[in-house]
């Protein structure tokens, strides 16, 4: 009809929102080209995860050690380093001067004798020193006990299974060796460390594969005896026991079912490998084999097996008892 087309709202005016615009091809291109790929969550702002990762990285950066992190002399924890705490452990450590990289030690620390000889011989060696919190060592040692004070060492180095002969032949004495077949818990090698040292074993022989080693937890149990007793690591450990003797060593396995009793060894006074198996397990059938005599300790018939850094310790005593 005439005049309709100056209707008000009849024709869109110019500059509005959507615009005119010809044909629909454009707007259905558009529509389909989409925003790509969805982002991981871990890198969408905002996100839960996103916020989770971004928290976890300043945790991190800000960890003693962490990436980034340093303490107040300046120093900073190298990757691959171990770990000892508790004072008796770091003592020791200190007495064997073991080579430590850091000294940590907690603000307002309840100074005893210990801690006193631990600053003493840190500063005379021109340790590096770093005094932190309480939270800070917790994180530095994996939340085991340390009593205020951490020390950074680098990886232990483990002598040859023939090193542990010659201090034998140093010290006079007949060679005394405890060798672990399949022991996978530090804490067991750390107690094993620790009677080796109070019987005068000198040293313990471990496998390279599928065993514990000398780790911070091993340092920790072993109250220090680590830094005194020598650890060797055997690539095969049956080759190892044959080496051993071939050298004269009479190899005692330690098993539940061995048909001798370890306080009637008659070859105590001799050099002696007593091999120690894992509690579930015991010895394995090439370590079996390879033993001069399986001895077994004889225990309540209501218990079935004992401990191996246990078994280790009766043991290690009855061979120093016969050699008194």
């Amino acid at each position: 009809m005439p005049g309709n087309s100056k209707r008000r709202g009849a024709v869109r005016k110019p500059g509005s929102k959507k615009g005119p615009t010809v044909g629909s091809g454009g707007q259905r291109r558009r529509g389909l080209e989409g925003r790509g790929p969805t982002p991981k969550a871990t890198e969408r702002t905002g996100h839960p995860a996103q916020r989770k990762a971004a928290a976890a990285e300043r945790r991190a950066a800000t960890r003693p050690g962490g990436a980034g992190a340093q303490g107040r002399s300046g120093t900073q924890r190298q990757r691959g380093t171990e770990v000892i705490g508790g004072r008796n452990s770091v003592l020791e450590a200190l007495r064997a001067r073991i080579p430590a990289t850091t000294l940590y030690v907690a603000s307002r620390v309840d100074a005893d004798d210990r801690i006193r000889e631990i600053l003493r011989i840190g500063t005379g060696r021109a340790l590096p020193l770093i005094e932190t919190t309480k939270t800070e060592l917790d994180r530095l040692a994996d939340g085991a006990v340390h009593q205020g004070v951490v020390l950074a060492v680098p990886p232990y180095d483990y002598a040859e299974p023939a090193e542990l002969l010659e201090a034998a032949e140093r010290s006079g004495t007949p060679a005394l060796v405890i060798a672990l077949d399949s022991i996978t818990d530090p804490r067991n090698l750390g107690a094993v460390l620790r009677s080796a040292g109070a019987f005068g074993a000198h040293g313990v022989l471990v496998p390279a594969r599928r065993s514990a080693g000398v780790t911070a937890a091993a340092w920790k149990t072993s109250a220090g005896a680590a830094a005194r007793v020598p650890v060797a690591r055997a690539t095969n450990l049956v080759r190892a026991l044959q080496e051993y003797q071939a050298a004269g060593c009479f190899v005692v396995g330690l098993d539940g079912d061995g048909p001798g009793m370890v306080g009637d060894l008659p070859v105590a006074d001799g050099p002696v490998v007593l091999v120690v198996g894992s509690e579930g397990k015991g010895l394995s059938r090439l370590v079996r084999e390879t033993c001069d005599v399986v001895a077994a300790i004889p225990i309540a018939s209501s218990v079935e097996s004992l401990n191996a850094s246990v078994a280790a310790s009766i043991a290690l005593y009855e061979v120093a008892r016969r050699r008194a």
